[in-house]
């Protein structure tokens, strides 16, 4: 939960300082949409908060925090799909965005799975 938790933050970070690398490196053209720095921005602050709060929370609430997590990754996937199906966005930086959403849903998962193991 400590490494996902972290993996989000630092991701938040890089979408606020730097919106344009960030949207580059997950295959978005900043160029075509100019606001796209704008959304990067928001993105950014829901995961710092989705991390810090994850962090800072024990307990029952620690795993609802990650549950939340898996929960908005699953959502980003789905929304990477309609993007996709919708030709708003370039198949490789769809395929990308999606692989990236549900690798993070995934070990969210695993995490949650672990801690009711223990």
């Amino acid at each position: 939960m400590t490494g996902l938790s972290l993996g989000r933050i630092a991701i938040g970070v890089g979408s606020i300082a730097s919106p344009t690398l960030t949207a580059r490196l997950f295959g978005l053209s900043p160029a075509n949409n100019p606001q796209l720095g704008y959304f990067a921005r928001m993105f950014g602050v829901r995961e710092i908060a989705l991390g810090g709060l994850t962090l800072l929370a024990k307990g029952d609430a620690r795993r609802t925090m990650v549950l939340a997590g898996v929960a908005v990754d699953g959502a980003d996937a789905a929304t990477g799909a309609i993007g996709i199906a919708r030709k708003e966005i370039p198949l490789l930086a769809g395929v990308m965005l999606i692989g990236a959403a549900l690798g993070a849903a995934g070990s969210g998962g695993a995490a949650l799975a672990a801690d009711r193991g223990q």
